[in-house]
């Protein structure tokens, strides 16, 4: 199993010593950096600031909004990264949700997973670079159909360093899960539980399955972001990650569109999501965090001291279809190399 660090996406502003743990974490053998984004910061910028201190490591997106660019301005923008990163970019992206979507970006939402695969087709063809890119889809249209009529197919100026930019799409639902399996080269996962391991197998081989599937189980790469807090106390710990469990089950999304508190519900949870999302739709965030159980922040989250870490990686996480966890935290100096190695062993 490979392992990754990841920034996330940014709060009220930069996280600290971010350019030291790149660094770092380029020096002690970690295989991939990622960003993400949700309505603050953006993935891409960061990614290309930070990953301008290393020469090896990967730099990955978990993941870009599919609804912030057009197609071809993301497509343009990673091959801009790729070909000065030296060919390191993993490009991860995702269809978000209905509020974010609509909300902030100010696009339809409707049929994410047919807007998701002519999103990917686009981005291809513009790196593949055959011929001028047109495209006549339900969602996208090249050349736009209507306005002037002025516009013509066009080629990308750049020659990708790359025609075949790795993608990941970001799922949670069984059917995006199918998705990736079929048009990608990997899948992000968020709130991945080895408890739901083989709920997930069973979608990505539906996918797998498909006629023109991209790949197969053998060179898919599944690469999860998984919460990191140590702490000699695991009570403690797992009290840190409370508030980001109930912003995402109670407060991401609407009452009845919560794709964040469906993955809780299907590991069987849907008593403390109920509470949870009553009270975080009534302003009332403390009580949700503390409506959390530790057990329901321990199935998704890395807590405790270094030794249970250790063990829960050993004995729940490498038996899944994981192919790379992404640590959402750094561990301490004294254990780093510890908790890195039984990922990695």
């Amino acid at each position: 199993m490979k392992v990754g660090v990841a920034a996330g996406y940014w709060g009220s502003g930069p996280p600290r010593r971010v350019e030291q743990t790149i660094v770092e974490a380029e020096a002690l053998g970690v295989d991939g950096f990622w960003t993400a984004e949700t309505y603050g910061s953006d993935a891409l910028t960061p990614l290309a600031w930070w990953g301008s201190r290393t020469s090896r490591i990967t730099l990955g997106t978990s993941v870009c909004q599919m609804s912030a660019r057009t197609p071809t301005a993301l497509a343009m923008a990673a091959q801009t990264i790729d070909h000065l990163s030296g060919g390191r970019l993993v490009l991860g992206i995702g269809a978000s949700g209905p509020q974010v979507v609509e909300g902030w970006y100010g696009q339809p939402y409707p049929r994410p997973l047919e807007r998701t695969r002519e999103y990917v087709s686009i981005m291809r063809a513009v790196w593949a670079r055959d011929e001028p890119v047109v495209f006549d889809g339900k969602h996208y249209q090249l050349p736009h159909q209507g306005g002037t009529g002025l516009g013509k197919p066009l080629k990308s100026i750049v020659h990708p360093l790359r025609p075949d930019i790795p993608i990941y799409l970001g799922a949670e639902g069984p059917k995006n899960v199918a998705l990736a399996a079929e048009i990608a080269d990997g899948w992000t996962p968020l709130w991945f539980s080895p408890k739901s391991d083989d709920f997930y197998r069973d979608a990505l081989a539906e996918g797998f399955g498909r006629e023109g599937a991209r790949r197969s189980a053998e060179d898919f790469e599944i690469a999860n972001v998984c919460w990191l807090v140590e702490d000699d106390d695991v009570e403690r710990a797992a009290a840190k990650l409370k508030p980001v469990v109930a912003l995402y089950a109670g407060g991401m999304g609407a009452k009845n569109v919560n794709f964040h508190n469906d993955v809780f519900v299907r590991m069987g949870w849907a008593d403390a999501c109920a509470e949870i999302q009553q009270l975080y739709l009534r302003g009332r965030a403390d009580l949700a965090a503390q409506a959390v159980p530790t057990a329901m922040v321990e199935d998704v989250a890395l807590v405790g001291p270094a030794e249970k870490i250790c063990e829960d990686v050993e004995k729940r996480w490498k038996p899944t279809c994981l192919t790379t966890i992404i640590l959402g935290g750094w561990p301490r100096p004294e254990n780093r190399e510890k908790i890195l190695d039984a990922i990695r062993a």
